[in-house]
């Protein structure tokens, strides 16, 4: 069973990812997460402690889902696992949705909430990180730089991607498609997309 914390950030979740950041009234909230308003402020103090902690929630969430690769069950080893783990950021799930929604609604509020925009980069530079180390593991002989600006390019495509998915101006299987072709191109292979 879930505490009220946990319930409160996945209602808050769902409904950034359906009203947006600014449509994320504490009495809607507590209406979706059946609790009080008292109870949310005693959590999480005020709005910016609720949208630090619901990025927390959603970042935790996307590495739970991620993380539920088998990093020895890759034939096609670290290649293969870097694939599986931009995959596992585009599958039609409701958690993924849900996530990846809300997520693009978060960084497009931290454009003008400078608050936010620290623990988004730190979420974000921890996101690149893995990707990077994941890199490094698929092309040993190349540099740490090198592979963070991959690790920069191909989460960025990621995130774009899925914005354009959940939008409905790209189908999922080309979305994946495209990324496979830049990971392709970003371990030296051949990036061609059919």
């Amino acid at each position: 069973m879930l505490d009220r914390r946990t319930e409160i950030l996945m209602a808050a979740t769902r409904v950034i990812a359906r009203r947006g950041v600014r449509g994320l009234r504490v009495g809607e909230l507590a209406t979706e997460a059946a609790v009080s308003t008292a109870l949310i402020y005693y959590h999480f103090t005020d709005r910016a402690g609720l949208l630090r902690e619901t990025l927390a929630f959603i970042s935790d969430r996307a590495d739970r889902y991620t993380a539920e690769r088998d990093p020895g069950a890759h034939p096609g080893g670290p290649r293969a696992e870097l694939e599986q783990v931009l995959m596992l950021e585009l599958q039609d799930t409701a958690d993924v949705r849900e996530n990846s929604t809300a997520w693009g609604e978060l960084r497009a509020t931290a454009v003008f909430e400078p608050g936010l925009r620290e623990d988004l980069a730190k979420v974000t530079h921890t996101w690149v990180y893995e990707i990077a180390d994941l890199l490094a593991r698929a092309r040993p002989d190349g540099t740490a730089p090198a592979h963070a600006a991959a690790a920069e390019r191909l989460t960025a495509l990621v995130e774009g991607l899925s914005t354009r998915w959940l939008s409905g101006s790209l189908p999922l299987d080309h979305a994946r498609q495209l990324v496979r072709g830049a990971i392709d191109t970003e371990l030296g292979g051949s990036g061609a997309v059919g």
